[in-house]
């Protein structure tokens, strides 16, 4: 069973024939969307090589509706996805998260997603 599966469907704020989009509830900025498949899977190497290539254009209406959204425009985005217990995922049901980023938000941006591992980041 997934959390996921049990959301109200007012939760979702788009749906595509492989997956749906709703905001993170747990956000590290404002506007943190989750895409989340709509079939059960536990991570992106389980997704059917269909899914795996209808991900960028869902992507790219989660980053519209970020848009029209929030305000002013993000300035950047971080794209990622946890995939095991090792690398951080406590849901094992597929979701990508994009988080928009703006300048100042940090104050050491350089590294991005290399923060997983603090003492990487920085090279």
């Amino acid at each position: 069973m997934s959390v996921f599966l049990d959301l109200p469907e007012e939760r979702v704020l788009l749906r595509t024939e492989h997956f749906f989009v709703i905001e993170d509830g747990f956000p590290v900025a404002p506007g943190h969307l989750l895409v989340i498949s709509n079939r059960l899977c536990p991570d992106w190497f389980s997704l059917t090589p269909e899914e795996q290539g209808a991900l960028p254009a869902v992507l790219d209406l989660a980053k519209a509706w970020i848009e029209k959204h929030h305000t002013p425009a993000p300035d950047g985005y971080n794209v990622g996805m946890n995939c095991g217990e090792a690398a951080g995922q406590t849901v094992m049901h597929f979701h990508c998260h994009l988080i928009p980023r703006t300048h100042g938000d940090t104050s050491r941006p350089r590294g991005g997603v290399r923060g997983v591992i603090p003492s990487k980041q920085s090279y």
